[in-house]
């Protein structure tokens, strides 16, 4: 569709996070259009949270908070630093990331993983394999639709693999383990879905808490311990500095980053030898994403596997150590973060990238033989 027809349908139109399912490259080609547009005259209206966006398209940006507007800048003129300052009332902590030692094996594996696509919709998976060591954060990145929620959904035990050895925990294949057998073993889980999969939107806090921390003596004779699911719910807000009015708060009531704050820290605080997050700041103001972020840093530096499935790719450079990426239900070999970059990892999103193998030598993209 040319530029002009284009226009024509898009003038004075608004965008909501347009690149959440973009690669880099195509980020840029989507600006170029935009400002191709607002050069013939359209008005557009840009909403998003990435900041370096509304810096490199906007030429002036409103900032929103609680619902109300906190300042207008030029984001030309202002830093990513000062954008965020408006956004959550004050300055974000610097990340800290130290250094670690990984342990002698892999905590989390994954081998030769093939799972057919249980819909027409959904993607299947074609030979992956993985490793995730004690000590490290591990982060997949890719284009939505490529096999990510898949992928989760067979480490995680909501779909049970072909064979015990495809996932395999601490030395003990589990891929024919349900997600409670999963998490009895040392599994932890955030799904991408904070209200329905996450936590059950019309519950308390505290009864969110029974979903997966009743293994913390919660429950005896099959009767739950509400005093006790009190306690643990009180404990996570206070950790995880949830804004909420106790533990009788409804799920609902919370912001998304009050939530997913919550649900991260019910999990962290189950003490999982590997914890598998999918979406971790999705929706989440830069505060809280921040908050989040770090909390992962944390616990991976005190000697646990941490994999990290996001389509930011901002995300998954400022906190990762290792990144792979997943592309028509396969997965590429390992990347060291400090040795590659946002261009070659958003290439190797679109399938044409090229990368080193274990032999050496360079492939271009993917295999994609069935």
């Amino acid at each position: 569709m040319c530029a002009t027809s284009i226009s024509k349908k898009l003038c004075n139109r608004s965008l909501d996070e347009p690149t959440s399912v973009l690669t880099p490259q195509a980020v840029q080609k989507l600006f170029e259009t935009l400002r191709q547009l607002s050069d013939e005259g359209c008005s557009i209206l840009y909403i998003s949270h990435k900041l370096d966006e509304v810096r490199d398209l906007c030429q002036s940006a409103t900032v929103l908070r609680n619902g109300q507007v906190t300042g207008e800048t030029d984001p030309r003129k202002a830093t990513s630093a000062e954008l965020a300052r408006m956004m959550v009332g004050s300055d974000l902590p610097e990340m800290m990331v130290e250094s670690s030692e990984l342990s002698n094996a892999p905590i989390l594996s994954v081998s030769n993983l093939t799972l057919e696509a249980e819909s027409v919709t959904g993607r299947s998976l074609k030979s992956i394999s993985l490793e995730a060591y004690g000590g490290e954060i591990v982060g997949i990145a890719g284009v939505s639709g490529n096999g990510q929620g898949e992928l989760a959904a067979a480490i995680s035990g909501e779909r049970i693999t072909n064979a015990a050895e495809d996932v395999v925990l601490e030395g003990r294949p589990i891929g024919h383990l349900d997600a409670g057998k999963r998490r009895d073993l040392g599994l932890g889980f955030v799904p991408e879905e904070r209200l329905g999969r996450g936590a059950v939107p019309p519950y308390e806090l505290s009864e969110n808490a029974l979903l997966t921390a009743h293994r913390k003596g919660m429950v005896k004779h099959g009767m739950a311990n509400r005093k006790k699911a009190r306690e643990f719910a009180s404990h996570v807000i206070d950790k995880y500095k949830v804004k909420a009015n106790g533990p009788e708060a409804k799920a609902h009531g919370l912001s998304g980053g009050n939530l997913q704050k919550f649900i991260v820290g019910r999990e962290i605080e189950l003490d999982p030898r590997a914890l598998l997050i999918s979406q971790p700041t999705w929706g989440v103001d830069v505060g809280a994403a921040a908050h989040v972020r770090q909390t992962l840093i944390d616990i991976s530096r005190s000697g646990q596997a941490v994999i990290v499935i996001s389509e930011e790719l901002e995300e998954l450079f400022e906190s990762c150590d290792r990144i792979y990426v997943i592309c028509h239900g396969k997965l590429s070999q390992s990347l060291n973060r400090a040795e590659t970059d946002v261009e070659d990892v958003g290439l190797l999103m679109t399938g044409i990238g090229s990368q080193t193998n274990d032999s050496g030598s360079t492939t271009e993209g993917f295999d994609y033989a069935v």
